[in-house]
Parts: C-alpha cells; structure tokens; sequence
C-alpha cells in the first residue's frame, strides 16, 4: 500500500518523465510546486518506488523513469484525463464539418487528425462492410464493352466495381437489369448478395433481359466482395520521431508488424468494451513491447462495429490520448449513425 507521500512523487515522476523524455531526480522534483518535501525526502522516497518495482534506473543516469508497473498503477489509479484546448476540439470538428457522405471517408480523416493531434500512430478498424445491406444498385456504361456497377449501402459505404457488357447490348436491358435488381436485392446484405442475386433475379432475367446470360454473369462476378478488413493508418512513421525508439531492430520488426493486416486482431482484440489501455508486454506481440496501445470502440446505430487505437511510446501522453479517443468515438458514433439513418 503506497502513502499518500509515495502516491503524489510517482504521479509527478511519471508526469514529469512524459513530458521531457529525460530520466527525472530529486533534486529536479524538489522544484515542483506540487511537491512541498526536501529533496532528501523525495530521494527516500524514489528509492522506496524502485524497490517495490514501480521506478526503475537507467544506465546513463542517476535518474530514474517509471517501470512498466509504474505505468499501470499510474494508468489505473492516479490518471486524470485533460481537458482538450478549444483548437484541438475545433479540429476534432472539422472532420465532420464537411458532412462527408461516405463511412469510408469520414474514418479516414479521423485517423489522420488524431495521429496529427497526437504525433503517434492512429489505426481505425472499419466496420465489416459485409455485413451492410444494399439500399440501392445503378450501372453506369463506361463505353460499348464496359459499365461499372455502384452499389450504396445502408451506412452510406459505395462499392464501385466495373464490368464487361456484352457489345451491342440494348441500354434499355440495363435499365431493366437496374430496376429488377433494386426491387429484389435492397435489404440484403452485401455478405449474402453473390447468393440471393442467383435466388432472386436470374429467373427474371430470363424473362425480360435478351442475353441476360452473359451480362448475368460478369455483373456476379464483379459484385463478389473479397474478405478484407477495412484498416485505415495515419501517422506510422510518427513512431520514428519519439526519442524512446532508437533500436533500428526494434523499430524495424515494429514497423513490420503494423505493415500486415492480420496482426490487426493482436492490436486491437474484437469484442474489448469501454476504453482499454495495454502497456508494454501486456500487448501480443512481442515487436510492441515497448509500446502502449490504447483502443476504443464506436458504434453505428446500436450496434458495436469497430476500434480506433493509439500506438505510441509507454511514455505515451495517456492524460491527453485518453481524452482525444472518448471525444472521437462518441462524435465518431453519432456522425455515422447520422450516415446510417439518411440524417
């Protein structure tokens, strides 16, 4: 059990040592106005930290610096999360001031303004546009052997996919084609859609479209959508300009891992509710041990449909991230649930 004397010089250590990368002394904390002790009491008092593992010393310093337990008592007990400054809430805004129509590029814009804001490196999982279902479809011909097919889904996300058109084929079989498939596909999920397209409209096809079995054929394939997660990155190479990472090995496998989508899941785990903090061995994988990893979840409508993570040094600014992902997933949720419902 820590006293409050050992509480308030480890959360000003750590404070300190967040702020100026360096390793902090007593003598350097004996001139905060928060801590009214002698530098002898404090020096006591950093010393009794380090044995019960809470700080650490360097090799170069006489100083010492948070220990990874240090951080999570000091994440779990004695964080207060900041106030954001008006320009920050005022650029948090502006990703939604244009009212971008698309998902896609509203979760875009956010991950590059928080790395911006934080000068770490933002990932933003988007929903699993699979499970959108179709609101309307339209062909557009791009020439006489080619058209693309647009399809818009609930959640405001557009796939656009081009295809060949057999040649000569009458425009008025692709309006046909247009007008059977928006009254039998709208409601489906993109997810089913390659099925119930069989289900639902060869038949009419059949008997309203001439050579319907040609343009029946490259329109499915066009519409078949790979299984892919929707990774949005900003800001990976800010990584690069914090003073905590100087092992090219580690930076490089670092780097690495964040270059594949399939470490997305170790990154940000599915399913994590409210905001979670991971510091240093607590990530999976072994390239982030060094790192903090903070994620959030926002919603679309009711439903819990993706994670925006921080990736930063374990002297990460937890005071100001923590405040920027609880703004952003709360704005982020209303703004595409205002996508979602036409709003």
């Amino acid at each position: 059990m820590l006293t409050e004397r050992q509480l308030l010089i480890l959360k000003v250590t750590v404070d300190d040592y967040i702020e100026s990368a360096q390793p902090v002394g007593s003598n350097q904390l004996s001139k905060k106005s928060e801590l009214p002790f002698s530098p002898a009491t404090i020096r006591n008092a950093m010393a009794d930290l380090e044995k019960m593992g809470f700080l650490e010393k360097t090799h170069t310093s006489s100083g010492r610096i948070p220990s990874q337990k240090g951080y999570r008592y000091y994440v779990d007990h004695l964080l207060t999360p900041r106030p954001l400054p008006k320009q920050d809430i005022l650029q948090l805004q502006s990703i939604f001031d244009d009212k971008i129509a698309e998902t896609e590029e509203v979760i875009k814009r956010s991950a590059m303004i928080l790395s911006e804001l934080t000068n770490y490196t933002a990932i933003l999982l988007g929903p699993d546009v699979r499970k959108h279902t179709v609101k309307r479809l339209s062909i557009v011909p791009l020439g006489a052997d080619s058209a693309v097919a647009i399809i818009v889904t609930d959640s405001g996300h557009v796939e656009n996919r081009v295809f060949p058109i057999p040649p000569g084929l009458d425009p008025s079989d692709i309006e046909k084609m247009v007008n059977i498939l928006n009254e039998r596909l709208a409601g489906v999920s993109l997810n089913d859609l390659h099925m119930r397209l069989e289900q639902e409209t060869l038949s009419i096809f059949r008997q309203h479209i001439n050579r319907y079995a040609e343009l029946f054929t490259t329109f499915r394939q066009a519409v078949v959508l790979p299984h892919e997660d929707n990774v949005y990155y900003a800001g990976k190479l800010n990584i690069l300009k914090q003073p905590d990472f100087h092992d090219i090995h580690k930076i490089r496998s670092l780097m690495d891992v964040m270059e594949e989508s399939k470490h997305i899941p170790m990154i940000m785990p599915a399913g994590s509710l409210g905001l979670q903090i991971r510091i240093g061995s607590e990530n999976t994988l072994s390239a982030m041990e060094d790192c903090s990893v903070i994620t959030v979840a926002y919603a679309i409508g009711e439903e819990q449909t993706g994670s925006i993570a921080i990736v930063g040094p374990k002297r990460m600014d937890y005071k100001r991230v923590v405040t920027l992902l609880d703004t952003l997933s709360g704005d982020l949720s209303k703004e595409l649930t205002r996508l979602l419902r036409g709003k």
